[in-house]
């Protein structure tokens, strides 16, 4: 698995992994804000999607519809491996809405299967913005009575999920750290960043 040379070692975060999850009609400034700003902190930064068998896929930006090759494959990450994650982060734009997608609807989708595994782990930091919430329409038990923020346009889903939403441009509720939208992405990485170092410094 590639991270694009984004993994410095020094840094506050040096030896720690953060995945986000990718699809197409991602936010280009977004994605590239966080792969830099984390590695900047010392991160390995792991892209990862469902590969549907492929050694690897390229999708496009929303806006400027730029290509990005993905080779991480989110379904063949087991326990071990998501617990080596010390951050996963759904970002906005479509990518929670392509990634939620399952072609038996009696089944969740990979990717909510990963978030129902990276939930069962109290240091690993879960990170939404924007839209991001929408992967968790099939598994609304995991942020249910949760404090959390979200886009306008989500406020009603993360409601009928049982979430309890805050006007705020980013809400921390123990492990879980979620932004209203891509324009307090600076915010957002930051946050996820002091939750990653303080939720490690109270383990054991």
């Amino acid at each position: 698995m590639t991270t694009h040379g984004y993994h410095p070692q020094r840094g506050r975060l040096a030896g720690r992994r953060i995945g986000i999850l990718l699809e197409s009609d991602y936010v280009e400034p977004e994605i590239s804000y966080y792969r830099l700003r984390f590695a900047e902190e010392g991160a390995e930064v792991v892209l990862l999607t469902r590969l549907w068998g492929n050694d690897s896929l390229t999708f496009t930006g929303h806006e400027y519809r730029a290509p990005l090759t993905v080779d991480g494959d989110l379904e063949r990450l087991d326990f071990a491996e998501i617990a080596r994650l010390s951050a996963l982060i759904v970002p906005a734009g479509m990518v929670a809405d392509r990634l939620r997608y399952t072609e038996d609807v009696d089944r969740p989708a990979p990717a909510v299967q990963l978030l129902r595994r990276a939930f069962r782990l109290p240091h690993l930091v879960k990170g939404f913005i924007c839209h991001g919430l929408w992967l968790m329409s099939t598994a609304p038990e995991l942020i249910e009575d949760r404090s959390v923020t979200c886009h306008n346009n989500l406020v009603g889903d993360v409601r009928n999920m049982g979430a309890n939403y805050v006007g705020s441009d980013v809400v921390v509720d123990g492990d879980l750290v979620t932004g209203r939208t891509v324009e307090q992405a600076h915010v957002f990485a930051r946050t996820v960043i002091e939750r990653i170092l303080a939720t490690e410094e109270i383990l054991p």
